[in-house]
């Protein structure tokens, strides 16, 4: 199965705006969800939904009337998971060039229609890079368990 990245572009809207007068961050997250969605749901074939988003880091804010790109990208498959990495990119619609913006890593699970999860095609690292993206989710993947372990006492 080919891994195309999936990829959005927009403007981002007043609608968007934080009190400081640049895109909020829940709207990126919101992005980013339905851009990690598409890429899972195209991936499995089937209904998925976001059981982990991680290490989301905004680098730099972007600012209304930006055009916005969201690129979502499978970098690891479990059984029913799809481990993603998203990048959010923008640039003045006068510039270019579109700058990095925010990183994460999220990850979903294929379900049916009664929430029972579902096998999902493995995805096989066959370049350098994608060599590396699949090192760097199972090391995710790894500490994940780790702030886990140290969360317990107090959930």
């Amino acid at each position: 199965m080919q891994n195309k990245p999936i990829t959005f572009q927009f403007i981002s809207e007043p609608s968007d705006v934080n009190y400081g007068g640049n895109v909020h961050g829940g709207s990126v997250m919101k992005w980013i969800d339905q851009a990690g969605y598409a890429c899972a749901t195209t991936w499995s074939g089937n209904y998925s939904v976001t059981v982990y988003v991680g290490g989301i880091r905004f680098y730099d804010p972007i600012k209304i009337g930006e055009v916005v790109k969201v690129d979502a990208q499978v970098i690891y498959t479990g059984t029913s998971s799809m481990h993603i990495a998203i990048n959010v990119f923008s640039r003045n619609l006068k510039q270019p060039n579109f700058e990095k913006k925010t990183h994460c890593i999220i990850v979903f699970v294929a379900v049916d229609e009664n929430g029972k999860k579902l096998p999902v095609p493995k995805w096989i690292p066959t370049t350098e890079e994608e060599k590396q993206q699949e090192i760097y989710a199972k090391r995710l993947m790894e500490l994940r368990t780790q702030i886990e372990d140290e969360m317990k006492p107090f959930l």
